[in-house]
């Protein structure tokens, strides 16, 4: 079988493990995403009625997956990603050691065993892996940049790299590696005129994008305020409110990433890194890489929340490594063969146990009660995240915070959502984790004060208490 069929079946394969997840319960995040990204026109938030702090590349993601279907296009999204990723890590492997037959087939497999394990978060659609193509094709397109004669190809590779890479920071701010790995390469490869077109690229795509968002309703201002300005205030209130459970997923990170076996391919590739380069044609790509997988590390552990998909962030930079290391001798068959051998069985062990023993949604009680109990026209806030609950019961909010780290830093006293209980324009119901308001970096006093006179209690069912409307 060629390289290129090879490649080809591990991406078909990596999208075949993720398929049976695609029927699954909405996570928080898909949920909110879809829901944000239905309504979004001019508002009275930064995308429609509703806010979120990310780029409108991943809003216009989600908008193109409801528009489609909701749940299972938005899923199929994340299919799409997993396969595209993988074909383009091959690309980036043939194009870094065009000599070496096995370069792309080990790119691709890097690519294939981290896109799929749960341990990367890969059951769910995130912005990390809904960036990925972008940031492979990026990285792809500056390769290709830095390895053509001609000084207009490189030119234009390199407008391709800027807006490939421009599409990733576009659908996570954090996804800049792109960027990185350009600039490292260019000084490599001593080549100006591709650093030239990926700026020209990124600005054209930014312009594009702060184009279309503005006149879908959100102002480029309030835009650099809430992915920007507000990253900053999320992570001062993160570090003055960090909790038990913060500082346990923090572990629970370094645990998964070791249980993935990357570690053990990282040493015996990276042993390789300080052998000359033994192909020709393209500039050596060990600071490249280095550089891209030292940003994408320093993003998983400055994100502060350390959730699971965080990891997914490390995919590009792990198939750099994979690509610089191809381009010298390689490791022994034994040692090569061990290391993926160790991420294959943690792949296929943690799928199937996932698919054997699924990962239960705690929003799923609140979701079956509410959808026997609404009617139409009702409306309801979810204090505090979790706005798949409403994607799933088909609700609207009034209260523009969707997610729960936009209260602690908007809202922490509460004083909205005070306000907003006491109008005429309360929503009907209140479905609350646990039974109060307040949680860490909120001060609930008045607000359930409020919530007990206006309110009334009408299920303890899960995590969840549900509130109606008291209209008595």
């Amino acid at each position: 079988m060629t390289p290129r069929l090879q490649v080809a079946a591990l991406a078909v394969g990596a999208g075949l493990c993720v398929v049976p997840f695609a029927g699954r319960t909405l996570s928080p995040d898909e949920g909110g995403l879809l829901l944000l990204a239905s309504q979004w026109s001019p508002g009275t938030s930064l995308y429609g009625d509703y806010f979120v702090d990310r780029p409108p590349g991943l809003v216009a993601l989600a908008a193109l997956a409801d528009a489609a279907g909701g749940g299972w296009a938005l899923r199929a999204l994340g299919v799409l990603a997993v396969v595209a990723t993988v074909l383009l890590s091959g690309v980036v492997g043939r194009l870094a050691a065009p000599t070496r037959r096995s370069a792309p087939v080990l790119a691709a497999a890097t690519a294939a065993l981290l896109t799929t394990t749960p341990l990367f978060g890969g059951t769910v659609v995130n912005g990390e892996l809904l960036g990925l193509p972008f940031l492979l094709g990026g990285i792809a397109a500056a390769l290709r940049s830095v390895g053509v004669s001609s000084g207009r190809a490189a030119l234009w590779w390199g407008v391709a790299a800027g807006a490939a890479g421009a599409g990733g920071a576009l659908v996570k701010q954090s996804l800049l590696d792109v960027f990185v790995f350009a600039a490292v390469l260019v000084l490599v490869a001593r080549r100006g005129r591709p650093a030239l077109g990926v700026a020209a690229g990124a600005v054209a795509a930014v312009a594009v994008a702060l184009w279309a968002a503005w006149a879908r309703g959100t102002d480029p201002g309030a835009l650099w305020e809430a992915v920007v300005v507000f990253r900053q205030e999320a992570a001062a209130v993160i570090a003055a409110s960090a909790t038990d459970s913060t500082t346990r997923r923090l572990g629970g990170l370094f645990l998964a990433l070791l249980a993935t076996g990357v570690p053990v391919l990282g040493v015996v590739l990276g042993r390789r890194l300080r052998r000359p380069v033994e192909t020709a044609g393209m500039p050596d790509l060990r600071w490249p890489a280095l550089a891209t997988l030292a940003w994408e590390l320093a993003v998983v552990l400055l994100g502060g929340s350390y959730w699971l998909h965080y990891l997914m962030g490390l995919v590009p930079g792990l198939v750099l490594l994979t690509a610089a290391a191809c381009q010298r001798p390689l490791p022994g068959r034994r040692a090569l063969a061990a290391a993926y051998a160790v991420m294959t069985v943690s792949t296929a062990a943690a799928l199937v146990w996932v698919l054997c023993w699924p990962i239960e949604r705690p929003e799923r009680p609140a979701v079956d009660w509410l959808a026997d109990h609404v009617t139409g026209g009702d409306t309801a806030v979810v204090a505090f995240g979790a706005p798949n609950i409403l994607e799933e019961v088909g609700l609207h909010s009034p209260y523009s915070d969707l997610w729960s780290l936009p209260v602690r830093v908007h809202d922490p006293e509460l004083a909205d959502l005070t306000a907003l209980l006491r109008s005429d324009d309360r929503p009907t119901w209140v479905i609350v984790a646990g039974r109060s308001l307040g949680s860490w970096g909120i001060d609930a006093t008045v607000a359930d004060r409020v919530l007990a006179d206006h309110y009334a209690l009408q299920a303890t069912t899960g995590d969840w208490t549900i509130y109606r409307e008291d209209d008595e």
